[in-house]
């Protein structure tokens, strides 16, 4: 994760320079703007990794340089393998953004089945306690 949170923080500070450099030969708004952004972006996921690795307190395997590859191998997480719950959640999201066009009232409708249907997405796995296991 050292070179993850570097990487991005080096790139963050690039874009700082190139948007200096665009602005000092004259380009336009929109292209600094764009630039400041993407400095902004990468300069949030480089925060974020760097965060991560000092709250879990210890090196990643793929920090080691005299690592091999089989040391870094095991579980990586638990990736749903099947979900009904993204199709609502695009629906409702290209319903809020048909909203934009034909009117506020879509929109509404379009974001209260949104918030629901992520609720579902993100709850999707979780078991409440039975009433005896209080």
């Amino acid at each position: 994760m050292k070179a993850n949170w570097r990487l991005f923080v080096g790139l963050s500070a690039f874009y700082i320079l190139m948007a200096v450099v665009y602005y000092k030969v004259g380009g336009e708004t929109v292209g600094i703007t764009g630039m400041i952004l993407a400095a902004c972006l990468a300069g949030m996921v480089g925060f974020y990794i760097w965060f991560t690795q000092k709250r879990i307190g210890f090196d990643i395997p793929s920090d080691d340089l005299q690592g091999e590859i089989a040391d870094d191998a095991g579980e990586l997480g638990f990736y749903s393998p099947h979900s009904w719950w993204p199709l609502p959640v695009a629906l409702s999201a290209s319903t809020m953004g048909l909203g934009l066009i034909i009117g506020w009232w879509l929109t509404l409708i379009g974001l209260g089945v949104l918030i629901l249907s992520i609720i579902g997405f993100v709850t999707e796995y979780e078991k409440p306690l039975p009433a005896t296991q209080h």
